[in-house]
């Protein structure tokens, strides 16, 4: 079993790395957001008149967590 993160873009999941599988295995996906975006859920619904606030936290979190 590996754990593997991935970005959601066009309505596909693209791994953040290389993966060590062969043209056509099947495999099971589990789907778990990342704390990016429940730092973003928990965010909205602060009185604060800035969706970009809302962005660049999610932004910081990313950049963080790709970079580790």
């Amino acid at each position: 079993m590996m754990m593997v993160k991935a970005r959601y873009e066009n309505n596909v999941l693209k791994p953040l790395e290389k993966l060590d599988l062969t043209e056509g295995d099947v495999v099971e996906i589990e789907i778990v957001k990342s704390n990016a975006d429940r730092l973003v859920g928990l965010l909205k619904d602060i009185d604060i008149d800035s969706v970009d606030l809302q962005h660049a936290a999610r932004d910081i979190w990313v950049r963080k967590v790709v970079s580790d």
